[in-house]
C-alpha cells in the first residue's frame, strides 16, 4: 500500500515512514494542509494518516475538503487521546479511524490494513484468487497451501493486483504502489516483478493486456 503522511512534527513523521516500509508500505510525507490537497490531486494513495493540528490550519477542515471532492480515501485521523471532541468532530467529517498519541506503529499498521479492508468491501484479511492466498497482514503468500518466498516488492505488485482481481492496473499504477517521490523508479521495474512472480506463482496467474497493463488471470 501506499500511503500519504500529513504530520509536521518531523519525529512522529519520521517513525511513522520506518515503522510502515518495514511492513512493505510506500511512504510519503508532508507537513500543511496544502501539500496535502496537492499530493492527493497528482496521486493515488491506499489511505491517508492526518494529524489535526497542522502549520497552516485544522486537518479536520482538510478532511472536509477531501470529502465535498468526492474523495474516498481511507483516512485515519491522529489525535491526543483526551481530545474527544476532535476525535468526534474528525470522524463526523468523514475520518474511517482514528489513534491517538502516543500510538504504537504495529496498531496504526493494522488500523491502515482494516480501513482499506472495509473500503473494498472485504470481511477477510486473506485476499484469495484460485489457489493463491495473500495475507497483508503477514506480508507473505501461499500457493496451493505452500509458501511462497516474495520480495518486498513483488508483495506490493500481487497485493494491487489481487485487490481487484479484475481490474487492470496501469504500469503507472503500480510504480506508485512500489516507489515513493524519493525513490528512483528502474524504467522496466514492474515488467521485472511481474516477470518474477510468473515464474514463482505459474506463466498464467498474471495476465498482460496490451497497452493497457496487468491483472490477476481468470480464476
Amino acid at each position: 500500500m501506499r500511503v500519504l503522511v500529513v504530520e509536521d512534527d518531523a519525529m512522529i513523521a519520521d517513525g511513522i515512514r520506518a515503522g510502515l516500509s518495514l511492513a512493505g508500505a510506500s511512504i510519503d510525507c508532508v507537513e500543511t494542509c496544502e501539500d496535502a490537497r496537492s499530493a492527493l490531486a497528482a496521486n493515488n494513495f491506499s489511505a491517508v494518516v492526518l494529524d489535526i493540528m497542522l502549520p497552516d490550519g485544522s486537518g479536520i477542515d482538510l478532511l472536509r475538503d477531501i470529502r465535498r471532492r468526492g474523495d474516498a480515501t481511507p483516512v485515519l485521523l491522529l489525535t491526543a487521546l483526551d481530545e474527544t471532541a476532535d476525535r468526534i468532530a474528525g470522524l463526523d467529517a468523514g475520518a474511517d479511524d482514528y489513534l491517538g498519541k502516543p500510538f504504537d506503529l504495529d496498531e496504526l499498521s493494522a488500523r491502515l490494513r482494516a480501513i482499506i479492508r472495509r473500503r473494498d468491501g472485504r470481511a477477510t484479511t486473506c485476499l484469495e484468487h484460485g489457489p493463491i492466498c495473500l495475507y497483508p497482514a503477514e506480508g507473505n503468500a501461499t500457493l496451493g497451501g505452500a509458501p511462497v518466498a516474495l520480495s518486498r516488492r513483488e508483495f506490493a505488485v500481487l497485493h494491487a493486483l489481487m485487490e481487484r482481481p479484475g481490474v487492470v492496473r496501469s504500469r503507472a499504477e503500480l510504480e506508485e504502489r512500489l516507489y515513493g517521490w524519493g525513490d528512483e523508479v528502474d524504467s522496466n521495474a514492474v515488467e521485472v516483478h511481474v516477470h518474477n512472480l510468473r515464474a514463482k506463482l505459474g506463466r498464467g496467474a498474471i495476465e498482460t493486456i496490451r497497452g493497457l497493463g496487468y491483472r490477476m488471470a481468470p480464476s
